[in-house]
């Protein structure tokens, strides 16, 4: 990769480091914007003016009359977009300030209509089920495998793909997540084998892989391997701000307008300059600087491997299949409790992404160092002596093992008269609510599912372990909402008993 650092005699600014604004538009129109409008007259209302609230607005700059004029005639932002289009080998590339979530559900709007089908692997984000939802598509749910070495999620298999379109051959698209959360990968290239015989787009949720494909050692990404479409999270594994996501398709099997219409009627019409000059920047960085910087962070992480391997019982993921910069470890075999362990971590002032009682997942970045990883580690393995307990058997959370059933559609399901009754009355009942354990996010129960006794046990049971189970109407679980009449619902399953 070339070296866009600035020459040896130059001072950097220091805003700049790296010298990245002499490839990234949106990020110099960002740090020229005091120059240009030294006082707008514009949205925000703060005028970057830290003397009413603080620093807390500092950096804010709008898109619309701050990175480029009101009419974006500049350009700054369809310049920065193709760029990154053109590096990723995509047509198409939208960045936004909506996260990923705003990424799913555009792409749920772009590729089918009301009551279209579409191949759905069960544990996507929540934000692509609620997308369904907003899009009235009709899911066709498809479990991922799950590695017997871990009891984690291990992709979809190409085989249970092809099945599922021989039950819904009408299907109009395929949504995968991959990587998954904990960092498995599976095998898209074979995924888009399958839906391209059908003629039909494969759309992947890759949040967790914005580094994929900038290192010979990581996996490719997405597009690379033949899917049509994919969204990924800048603010997850770059260095950019929150919220920062991109949105890249090839138009062969989704069309162009539709997606473009699909991303602007989801999308804030006030979208922070900040956020989008921060993707353009860590662009930037990838293609200057990305092999570098995440050789260090691979090898960074293969010693943090090696040194927890030597903690007795611990088990770390890593393999093949799975992100080479994704810290994930299992405690069933030291029997301590993985929510206890996160505790101390974070009076450690070390917290992680994630951690429930047999999991631990620390998100590695390429703003970490040996310092950084060092410390985490070291603590990490202190406190799993601390909590050591009697070794038990991993169970694979709830996230990834409950099987839906369906009653109606999502979108029938969200829109229907709602009846709250006690948890364990909604058995048999259609829940109109999606509740998740969170992290990972990943929904136990989605609107229109039935409510099942293993439904009730994982939530009762990632609740009783310290887990937050997220997005409920009652945060205490002690009630849900249900859809009050079932027969209301045209061509609504049979979903057995309706006490309650």
């Amino acid at each position: 990769m070339a070296d866009a650092s600035p020459g040896a005699g130059a001072a950097p600014d220091p805003r700049d480091p790296r010298g990245l604004s002499a490839h990234a538009p949106l990020l110099a129109a960002w740090l020229s914007h005091g120059q240009r409008s030294p006082h707008p007259f514009t949205i925000p209302g703060h005028k970057q003016r830290t003397d009413l609230v603080g620093d807390i607005v500092r950096d804010d700059v709008p898109l619309y009359g701050g990175l480029d004029e009101v009419r974006l005639s500049g350009g700054v932002l369809q310049r920065a977009e193709a760029r990154a289009a053109r590096l990723w080998g995509a047509d198409l590339c939208r960045f936004s300030v909506g996260g990923s979530t705003h990424g799913n559900q555009a792409l749920a709007l772009a590729v089918g209509r009301p009551g279209d089908r579409v191949i759905v692997q069960r544990t996507l984000h929540r934000s692509m089920l609620l997308g369904l939802v907003l899009a009235g598509l009709e899911p066709v749910w498809v479990a991922p495998e799950l590695d017997d070495r871990w009891g984690m999620p291990s992709g979809l298999a190409p085989e249970a793909l092809t099945a599922a379109l021989a039950s819904a051959p009408d299907a109009r698209a395929v949504f995968v997540t991959d990587p998954s959360y904990v960092g498995t990968v599976g095998r898209l290239g074979e995924l888009a084998d399958v839906a391209h015989a059908h003629g039909i787009p494969l759309v992947v949720d890759a949040a967790w892989a914005a580094h994929f494909g900038w290192h010979p050692d990581l996996p490719r990404h997405a597009i690379a391997l033949g899917a049509d479409a994919l969204v990924t999270s800048a603010h997850k594994t770059l260095p950019a701000w929150s919220q920062a996501a991109i949105v890249l398709a090839r138009t062969e099997r989704i069309d162009p307008a539709r997606l473009d219409a699909a991303f602007e009627a989801t999308h804030t019409t006030s979208p922070a300059g900040a956020i989008l000059a921060s993707t353009d920047a860590a662009v930037a960085l990838l293609e200057h600087h990305g092999t570098a910087l995440l050789g260090r962070l691979i090898d960074l992480v293969a010693g943090a491997r090696r040194a927890l391997a030597d903690v007795e019982g611990l088990l770390v993921l890593e393999g093949p299949d799975v992100d080479p910069v994704k810290l994930v470890v299992l405690l069933a075999g030291t029997g301590a409790d993985g929510v206890h362990v996160e505790r101390g971590l974070i009076e450690a002032g070390l917290p992680v992404e994630m951690a429930d009682r047999d999991t631990v997942v620390a998100l590695a970045t390429l703003a970490d160092d040996a310092t950084s990883i060092g410390h985490l580690v070291t603590t990490l393995a202190a406190l799993v002596e601390r909590h050591r307990g009697e070794p038990r058997d991993t169970v694979p959370a709830a996230s990834w093992s409950v099987a839906p059933v369906q009653g109606c559609s999502p979108r029938d399901a969200f829109f229907a008269p709602r009846q709250r009754v006690a948890l364990t009355a909604a058995v048999g009942r259609v829940s109109t609510e999606l509740v998740a354990p969170y992290p990972p996010g990943v929904p136990v129960l989605a609107p229109g599912e039935v409510v099942t006794e293993q439904v009730v046990a994982a939530l009762e049971s990632a609740r009783a372990a310290g887990v937050r189970i997220a997005y409920a109407a009652d945060p205490r679980l002690e009630t849900l909402d249900v859809v009050a009449d079932v027969e209301g619902i045209a061509g609504m399953a049979d979903v057995g008993p309706r006490s309650g």
